[in-house]
């Protein structure tokens, strides 16, 4: 990577200057090098000379003037300097840095833009989860996304990815199901019934009820239990489930089911080690958790007065068996919703013995689907939600994915129905598939024409100096450093900006230039600008394909 190379340059000068007596070793590895934020202030910057300032007891252009000095013997990459503000060093790379950067495109080819820097090392991403107590809702396809979408920018930087759904089937939220379940088989059957005070009311609930219905005719009328009420509501609803993950392109590598945890003694030998530490204890008929004894304002219920667990404590026995499993990194991803028993969980992980830092959680925000300007509501139980079913009906997988990436996952996310159905360029989906099939549709053009795919090996790249074409280099050139970045900071929609802020290069500079014009441009010229375009479909394809989103040849 371009920056790779100019950080060992700028390293390099440090290290002379420190031999040179210019200055001392303090600042080694405190200062950056940064793209700056407006244009003409050079294609990187550093502020080496203003944090070396306080350290040396100097003025930091003096320092900058010094630096500058041992920069300007680089031949390989630097153009120009300036010596800026109070003190950055503004770095100029010649043109031939960056239009080298086609044959490292050329050369990695669907690799570009991916990398070792993972390292093999083990990761968890843990996504989705939702209970099997009704179809998924636009706020669980964010999420199922969002997971997808970390878990392959995680791969594409050299990381062994697993990926796993905690399969909420049991607690009290399973009975209220099979009890909503029950109800309606009884009602169809025209007995005497009793709907659960907060049941779940959808018309899915009936449709299980029919089915149940259909296959045991009335002979669970005198039924007592709800157990197999129960058992066949989740059977449909984790086939409606898996069915729509699979449109949205989502396979999962396990399933891990909660009631093992019960089943396996998981859970009771939790709540013993913690006894064991005399971190637990009887209060009101329930069992407590000292989690003041980390930092909590106040300890947690983990066993009510009924005999039944809290959610954070079959969540503490499943992460203990995710470190046991040998993971190096567990990413969960939870709805914002989560964000007040996620400390105890960590809390719970520590008193066991385990490094909770290994555990990285991202929250989300939830949806707001809008239609002409207007909310959608949504209620899960109430069942006037939206299905992710229905929105992949409406805007199709690739529209739905894009739309579910555009937002840090801390933010808001608004859905514009209107917007996402829309082939204008305000749409950024159709913006940024349509730079990939423009692309695809000049190259198809070319083929056409006698002699007009060139071989890189005799092209003159030197001939690509225009602005625009320069700035699509560098953009191109900066894709490797904004996968690893996104994958790091598990921010997918920096690699989707990125994307958007390509597309919005590639059309500017389509608007300008002809590609293919044996009237006005040179052939050698030509020959140059297909080499460029070419490596702009191999980017925009990459891309795409590491987000899970497919590349139109057409549109």
């Amino acid at each position: 990577m371009i920056l790779e190379q100019l950080k060992k340059i700028v390293d390099s000068c440090f290290k002379q200057g420190v031999s040179e007596g210019k200055w001392s070793n303090k600042a080694a590895g405190k200062y950056s090098i940064e793209v700056p934020k407006r244009d003409g202030q050079g294609d990187y910057s550093t502020n080496m000379a203003m944090v070396m300032a306080g350290m040396e007891k100097k003025n930091p252009r003096e320092i900058a003037t010094a630096l500058v000095e041992l920069l300007r013997a680089d031949n390989t990459m630097i153009e120009k300097l300036e010596i800026a503000g109070p003190g950055f060093v503004n770095i100029f790379l010649k043109k031939k840095v960056w239009q080298d950067v086609l044959q490292q495109v050329f050369i990695a080819g669907n690799d570009f833009g991916k990398s070792t820097v993972g390292n093999g090392k083990r990761v968890m991403v843990e996504f989705v989860s939702a209970n099997p107590t009704g179809p998924l809702s636009i706020g669980h396809g964010r999420q199922a996304i969002l997971g997808d979408a970390i878990a392959r920018l995680l791969e594409a930087t050299g990381y062994s990815v697993y990926r796993e759904y905690y399969f909420n089937d049991a607690g009290r939220q399973m009975r209220v199901l099979g009890q909503s379940t029950r109800a309606r088989y009884l009602e169809l059957l025209g007995k005497d019934f009793e709907f659960p005070e907060d049941g779940y009311q959808g018309e899915y609930i009936v449709d299980i009820a029919k089915a149940l219905q259909k296959e045991q005719g009335d002979s669970l009328v005198e039924e007592e239990t709800v157990v197999p009420f129960t058992e066949k509501a989740v059977e449909l609803i984790f086939a409606d489930i898996s069915s729509t993950l699979k449109r949205m392109g989502i396979i999962f590598d396990n399933y891990f089911n909660e009631h093992t945890l019960y089943d396996e003694g998981h859970i009771d030998s939790v709540v013993q080690e913690l006894r064991d530490k005399g971190l637990v204890y009887q209060k009101n008929g329930a069992v407590w958790f000292k989690t003041t004894e980390f930092g909590h304002e106040q300890d947690r219920v983990i066993i009510k007065k009924t005999g039944e667990p809290t959610y954070r404590l079959p969540d503490i026995a499943y992460h203990r068996e995710k470190f046991k499993r040998g993971f190096d990194w567990m990413i969960d991803i939870f709805g914002s919703d989560h964000i007040a028993t996620v400390p105890d969980v960590m809390a719970g992980l520590k008193a066991l013995g385990y490094d909770h830092e290994k555990v990285t959680v991202v929250l989300h925000q939830f949806v707001t689907l809008t239609r002409n300007g207007k909310q959608v509501k949504m209620s899960t139980r109430k069942a006037t939600f939206v299905t992710v079913d229905e929105l992949l009906d409406i805007v199709g997988p690739d529209v739905a994915r894009f739309y579910f990436m555009m937002r840090k996952a801390d933010s808001q996310l608004e859905f514009d129905l209107d917007l996402a159905m829309s082939e204008e360029k305000e749409n950024p989906v159709f913006y940024v598939q349509y730079g990939h099939a423009r692309l695809c549709s000049i190259l198809r053009k070319a083929e056409e024409l006698e002699n007009m795919i060139p071989d890189l090996q005799k092209v003159n790249l030197a001939l690509l100096t225009e602005p625009e074409e320069i700035q699509l280099l560098k953009r191109m050139a900066s894709f490797p450093e904004v996968i690893e970045s996104a994958a790091h900071d598990l921010a997918p929609h920096r690699a989707l900006f990125f994307l958007m802020e390509l597309a919005g290069d590639w059309h500017s500079y389509y608007n300008k230039h002809k590609v293919i014009d044996p009237e006005h441009v040179e052939q050698v010229v030509t020959d140059a600008r297909l080499c460029l375009v070419k490596a702009l479909r191999q980017v925009f394809k990459n891309g795409l394909e590491i987000l899970g989103l497919t590349a139109p040849d057409r549109m």
